[in-house]
């Protein structure tokens, strides 16, 4: 039997580098999110200074050589926050993904494949969800349960299940119409062993493209709720907490907001850009427009 595949479903590494290294959104955007990761990655080890010491006498110092990025009203180092911050955004964007990722498109690839009563009650779920947008969902669920980054997680994780379902359930209905399942259903196979062995296979390239923009948008809500003060909890570090405490020294310590503020741009910038490469990468039709 021949599948017929969504484009770039089961591609080579080879050819994938191949089209990545010529693609600039691909390269520029995993330039970006790989120092990213690495300066996270790099802070379970290493940091300048220890970013839970306070050194009064040496607060609100502005860059030097000693202090790469300057020091806050406590004296401590902020490039060590930057650091450990990074690790802690990541580190509740990934799960925040993983569990959208992990319900959504299992409910969504369900849905499209049992249709009737049940396919109606999942989407009907997922649209009463979707409708409520994703911050004031996230602070909702922090205020009802307490501020904290596990908190942060589940709540952004649970903003994300509809969006992988919505996508799931479309993509899986596109893919029933195939020959190739066509062919699969005429041999005898069922939809529980159809969906397992063609349809989810053939959906991992639209997750993972959706997978980086809502990796994106979870350091966003994160730093969100960091800034209310109901995502990560002091004394460990977080840009939105950053932010939110340079607020009003921003008359004589802007560098305090600018470097926080700028870690998140450029972070965000790299996923999109990251998500933008490999939906031309897996997508010859919009390559052909480019």
């Amino acid at each position: 039997m021949s599948e017929i595949e969504l484009p770039g479903a089961r591609e080579s590494w080879h050819d994938f580098l191949a089209k990545a290294v010529h693609n600039r959104s691909f390269t520029i955007g995993a330039i970006i999110t790989g120092f990213v990761l690495l300066m996270a990655l790099l802070s379970f080890v290493w940091t300048p200074f220890d970013v839970t010491e306070m050194d009064i006498p040496g607060k609100l110092k502005w860059p030097n050589s000693q202090h790469w990025l300057g020091t806050d009203h406590f004296g401590r180092d902020v490039f060590s926050m930057l650091m450990v911050g990074a690790r802690n955004s990541i580190a509740v964007a990934i799960v925040a993904v993983s569990i959208g990722m992990a319900i959504g498109v299992p409910l969504g690839a369900a849905a499209a494949a049992s249709k009737g009563i049940f396919s109606d009650v999942i989407m009907r779920a997922n649209d009463f969800i979707f409708a409520f947008p994703s911050l004031l969902l996230a602070i909702l669920f922090t205020a009802i349960f307490g501020p904290s980054a596990i908190n942060a997680m589940i709540a952004i994780g649970i903003f994300n299940i509809p969006v992988f379902a919505r996508l799931a359930h479309g993509g899986s209905l596109a893919l029933w119409q195939r020959e190739f399942i066509f062919s699969a259903r005429t041999s005898g196979k069922g939809p529980v062993r159809i969906t397992i062995e063609h349809i989810l296979p053939n959906l991992m390239n639209i997750m993972i493209v959706q997978g980086t923009i809502q990796f994106s948008l979870g350091i966003l809500i994160e730093a969100g709720l960091s800034y209310l003060g109901l995502g990560t909890q002091p004394p460990d570090p977080s840009w939105g907490k950053m932010l939110s405490e340079a607020q009003t020294m921003m008359g004589f310590a802007p560098y305090l907001a600018i470097f926080p503020g700028l870690a998140i741009v450029i972070t965000v910038l790299g996923l999109n850009l990251l998500g933008d490469g490999l939906r031309d990468i897996f997508d010859p039709k919009l390559r052909r427009k480019r």
